[in-house]
């Protein structure tokens, strides 16, 4: 029996979609690195990130935008011991030139007790929503516009600590 033929440009929409999620893998990889140059990288050069005001909500109403604003955020994770950002589902929805995604995810900020690593500390738990807009540019697909929705937090002891960054 012939295997069924797949319709055209259905490898191109899996190639795209593989893209998009290896964006937002980079994404949870530059913040957890502190590498503000390669988070920067993933958004056009117009792109820009809104995130919530955590005393006033889960909403995205801080914006943040172009290469310089962008490449800061992550030195913001560094009063953390550690960071854990998990990628959980990922829809995307492919149009020619632009995309849109929603994708969820949990982050983990560990902070170490008086001590410093290897004693108590705290996780801090965002449980996330990333409403999404990309665009392909000559360099792949970049993030145009990424909404941060914090759809819930929790702060678990942690007994010990390990190593920092």
């Amino acid at each position: 029996m012939a295997e069924p033929v797949a319709a055209p440009g259905a490898d191109r929409g899996a190639r795209d979609r593989a893209a998009l999620r290896r964006l937002s893998d980079g994404y949870a990889a530059a913040v957890d690195a502190l590498d503000g140059g390669a988070f920067a990288d993933l958004f056009t050069e117009d792109g820009e990130l809104w995130v919530p005001d955590v005393t006033r909500g889960g909403d995205p109403v801080v914006r943040r935008a172009g290469r310089e604003a962008l490449a800061r955020i992550p030195a913001g994770l560094a009063r953390y011991h550690a960071t854990c950002h998990g990628v959980g589902r990922a829809d995307f929805a492919v149009d020619g030139e632009t995309a849109t995604g929603d994708v969820t995810g949990v982050a983990h900020h560990l902070s170490a007790g008086p001590s410093g690593g290897d004693g108590p500390g705290t996780d801090t738990i965002w449980h996330l929503r990333y409403v999404d807009t990309y665009r392909r540019t000559g360099d792949g697909w970049r993030i145009a516009r990424r909404a941060l929705h914090l759809r819930g937090t929790e702060e678990r002891p942690l007994p010990r600590t390990g190593p920092g960054r």
